[in-house]
């Protein structure tokens, strides 16, 4: 009979040990499964607005990948968590703000919550179309807190700093659509300062290319209109504001890049070296994408769907893929490092 009792009590404490191990695992995949669940369910309600990247929902999917991103990078030390004890008040609240994305999801969408965000735009003179969009912004920023929330209570402040790049990217996003929702096209001046540069780079691009690109009015003030002359399709111009002008690529990518580098242990000066390498390349990135644009319309391509869509994952697909990059070549670089030391150690031995 105690041999029995043994036994149990053995076999007991093996399964609490087991599952205080895998407690690190469950609370990351939580993280994750609690926005693909709203996620999904947004795709189903309006799959139209996960093909735009611009006042739309495709940047969910970046966030998911920063997230994951985040989790492989601090794998070992995100094992650790606050939340020991599972019927602590701790883990009850992680609990129920797991569930609030998809909460504030059902309540936005069938609750009349979205309605009421349109309405409050109307009121404050917006028009019908913005007013519409600011569902989005409020979307994404409650989303960002939601997230934000959950890492507060699974790991304490330390975790804010481990996730800040996905927390901050939801943030940033938001506040840019926040933006261009309240003052459409060229009315937040203080953005329209980089615009001029990016279209003349554009002009330059498509003068060495062998168009005849001239500068119109624009019965927007103080946004080029930008027009090629020389084409099978007459005349194709376009109007060059703020979003278009690689700002919002480069608040993304500095957002991004500088909370990555600062949770890195990399020497300052191959931080600054990485920053502007970066930001050069997202620049560059987005004067081809006006380029692009261009030059589907002279083709008689869907250019609507590329501005929409493709167009951002220019800059986006690199300022995501870039932080792999930095790591590669810091492990590239300790590696050449090693195998000099390592000569230099065979030929002082010899």
């Amino acid at each position: 009979m105690l041999d029995i009792e043994q036994w149990v009590e053995k076999k007991a404490n093996r399964l609490v040990l087991k599952t205080k191990k895998n407690t690190g695992v469950v609370i990351l995949l939580s993280l994750i499964f609690s926005f693909v669940v709203p996620f999904s369910m947004l795709y189903y309600l309006d799959p139209g607005l996960f093909e735009k990247t611009w006042i739309g929902r495709t940047f969910y999917l970046f966030f998911l990948w920063l997230v994951i991103l985040e989790i492989i990078l601090d794998w070992e030390k995100l094992q650790k968590g606050k939340l020991q004890k599972v019927g602590s008040l701790r883990t009850i609240a992680f609990i129920a703000v797991l569930l609030l994305p998809t909460v504030y999801m059902v309540v936005a969408n069938y609750g009349g919550l979205n309605l009421m965000i349109e309405n409050l735009g109307k009121q404050n003179n917006m028009e019908d179309h913005y007013a519409k969009l600011m569902r989005l912004p409020v979307e994404y920023l409650v989303f960002a807190a939601a997230f934000g929330l959950m890492v507060l209570l699974a790991y304490g402040r330390s975790g804010l700093l481990d996730f800040s790049t996905s927390v901050f990217f939801l943030g940033v996003i938001g506040t840019l659509y926040a933006i261009d929702t309240l003052y459409p096209g060229n009315r937040f001046t203080p953005f329209q300062m980089l615009v001029p540069a990016t279209a003349n780079l554009a002009a330059s691009v498509l003068n060495w290319m062998g168009y005849q690109t001239v500068f119109l009015r624009s019965a927007m003030e103080g946004v080029p209109r930008l027009a090629v002359l020389n084409t099978n399709v007459g005349i194709v111009a376009f109007d060059i504001a703020w979003p278009c002008s690689g700002i919002e690529s480069l608040l993304i990518y500095t957002v991004v890049i500088l909370l990555f580098l600062k949770k890195s242990g990399i020497p300052l000066w191959q931080k600054t070296a990485y920053f502007a390498i970066g930001a050069s390349v997202t620049y560059i990135l987005n004067v081809l994408r006006i380029v692009t644009i261009f030059l589907i319309k002279i083709g008689r391509g869907d250019w609507q769907t590329f501005h929409d869509y493709y167009g951002l994952l220019y800059s986006v697909s690199w300022i995501i893929s870039y932080p792999l990059i930095i790591v590669g070549s810091q492990a590239l670089w300790r590696k050449i490092r090693n195998r000099k030391s390592g000569r230099k150690d065979l030929v002082l031995t010899s």
